[in-house]
């Protein structure tokens, strides 16, 4: 156990390591613990070509033309999946090839090689899944606009059908009518040519 002296020389030793004071020392001091990148947030590495991996993602966006935020999101992990795998096998070879013995160092290379490998097709498989789910509701809701079409057609239809009955009903009726108004009309005609015949010769000649 530490004495309180010791303590106390070691918080005064503490003092006089304050750590890198300038910004290039400070950046340096920042990569002490990034050895492969493999980790963390994504970047492409000053030992790697970025202009090769703008074209990669640039390609993967042509291919697959990601028309939302989320289909954006995938194709872009998809880029950077691959990248990491590509760079997990480049860190398999130097370490085959330079440190035969680091046996325990190829073996996380290729764990990362082959999660990354993992996570490409997952986000491959979800983009599919994602454009499969919405093609099929596109064609549900499709379907439910054919089916409402033709819904709207057969009540027009049934409509049409309903009127073309009431102007039969109604012009049957008028046809009815027509003929009672002539019939009424003949006998009208009757009577008044048989009162007329009936009328005394004088009194037709007074009216």
């Amino acid at each position: 156990m530490s004495t309180t002296a010791q303590v106390l020389a070691n918080q005064q030793n503490a003092q006089h390591s304050t750590g890198p004071v300038t910004q290039s020392g400070k950046a340096a001091s920042s990569q002490n613990n990034f050895r492969h990148g493999l980790t963390g947030a994504f970047r492409v590495l000053p030992t790697e070509n970025q202009a090769e991996f703008d074209e990669l993602l640039t390609s993967l966006r042509a291919e697959h033309q990601p028309s939302t935020i989320t289909e954006s999101i995938l194709v872009d992990n998809m880029a950077q999946h691959y990248w990491l795998s590509q760079r997990a096998q480049r860190l398999q070879d130097i370490a085959v090839g330079a440190y035969p013995s680091e046996e325990k160092q190829f073996a996380l290379y290729l764990r990362y090689q082959s999660a990354n490998e993992r996570a490409f097709h997952r986000c491959l498989q979800d983009l599919l899944k994602l454009r499969a789910e919405r093609r099929r509701a596109q064609i549900g809701f499709e379907s439910q606009k054919r089916h409402a079409a033709a819904e709207s057609r057969r009540e027009l239809a049934e409509k049409r059908k309903q009127d073309l009955h009431e102007w039969a009903v109604l012009l049957a009726q008028a046809k009815v009518d027509h003929q009672y108004v002539l019939t009424s009309n003949a006998r009208l005609d009757g009577i008044i040519a048989s009162t007329r015949e009936n009328i005394p010769l004088e009194v037709q000649k007074a009216a």
